[in-house]
């Protein structure tokens, strides 16, 4: 269980990180990547975070936002350092958030359940 510093630590690192992808990173396989920071998980002692990112482009392409992100890293580390008071600023590991997938997939099995059950009868 996340204490309350890293649970503050991790959302000013999303919303900062946020901020930076989306104003200042020019990379070109970024381009219409629109990438949205979806959660940011820093470990207990502070100095590693796992950045969960979505991007809009097809699925074949997220290797390749995630290694521009990836080499971003040194950039966005020091970016954060000016922008934010911590004492250390976390290592970043960009990870694909897959969770509104498995969302959306369990809908469908939901869905899908729910037409082949027949409706119970009425009393």
């Amino acid at each position: 269980m996340a204490s309350r510093r890293q649970e503050r630590v991790s959302e000013m690192l999303r919303e900062e990180l946020s901020l930076l992808i989306s104003t200042e990173l020019t990379d070109e396989r970024l381009a219409d990547a629109m990438v949205n920071v979806t959660d940011v998980v820093v470990s207990q002692d502070l100095r590693n975070a796992r950045v969960y990112v979505e991007h809009a482009l097809p699925p074949e392409s997220t290797r390749s936002v995630l290694q521009a992100l990836g080499h971003a890293g040194g950039y966005l580390r020091q970016s954060l350092a000016r922008n934010l008071s911590l004492r250390y600023i976390p290592e970043l590991t960009f990870h694909l958030d897959t969770s509104s997938e498995r969302g959306r997939r369990i809908d469908e099995l939901l869905n899908t359940i729910a037409h082949d059950i027949p409706p119970s009868p009425q009393p």
